[in-house]
């Protein structure tokens, strides 16, 4: 797979570079900032990005708005960005369209190879990705409709969703069945009046209605 890597300090660029070449991923092109981020993302070569969320000449919002622009014109382009702070609204940001192919970490997450290179394989197949404490931040301050319908179990259930998990690693994470899962799955659909959709387009519905303020 061919990504797009985006990070202004030099160290950690040639670091995600060389984790990311070392399982198998191709990086086209690892940039610094805005201006080059942009450019690189129109190579149509390009089949996914890895993005820091600040980035100069403002240090700002410069990846975030990258990634929102190129998945209005390549819709569904899978994009992982990083950021050093748990920021909600970033988070609710990617997800808005409800196609997916999203993730969200915090860059301490990288120092943990195998969480990360897998949070990128599950973004690039399709799937949702939120950093644990995005999902920890958020399930403490929730606590109105239509997220009260929902049981502890339930909540359990859409915080575990959130992070990407599938429902055998939800299980496992449970200790419950996975026919338990997909019953609470279900069950979370259901309460939150969500359309009949693909089940991947739903788990991200859920997600995005999670993580609304």
């Amino acid at each position: 797979m061919r990504l797009v890597l985006a990070e202004d300090h030099a160290l950690l660029r040639a670091g995600l570079t060389q984790v990311l070449e070392a399982h198998g991923f191709t990086v086209l092109t690892a940039v610094q900032d805005e201006g080059s981020l942009t450019a690189a993302l129109r190579d149509p070569r390009a089949e996914g990005a890895v993005l820091d969320v600040r980035m100069p000449p403002t240090h700002t919002d410069e990846g975030l708005r990258a990634a929102v622009a190129v998945r209005a014109t390549r819709p569904g382009f899978p994009v992982m960005v990083l950021s050093q702070y748990v920021e909600q609204l970033y988070a609710r940001e990617l997800l808005a369209s409800g196609e997916g192919a999203v993730g969200y970490l915090l860059k301490d997450r990288v120092a943990d190879v195998a969480d990360f290179v897998e949070g990128v394989r599950r973004v690039l197949a399709g799937g949702t990705v939120l950093d644990p404490e995005v999902v920890a931040s958020v399930m403490a301050r929730h606590r109105d409709e239509p997220l009260d319908r929902l049981s502890p179990r339930e909540r359990d259930v859409l915080a575990l969703m959130a992070e990407g998990r599938s429902n055998a690693a939800i299980a496992t994470a449970l200790v419950v069945t996975e026919k338990a899962v997909a019953k609470h799955i279900n069950s979370i659909f259901t309460k939150l009046d969500l359309p009949q959709d693909t089940d991947a387009h739903r788990r991200v519905r859920a997600v995005l209605t999670w993580l609304r303020v």
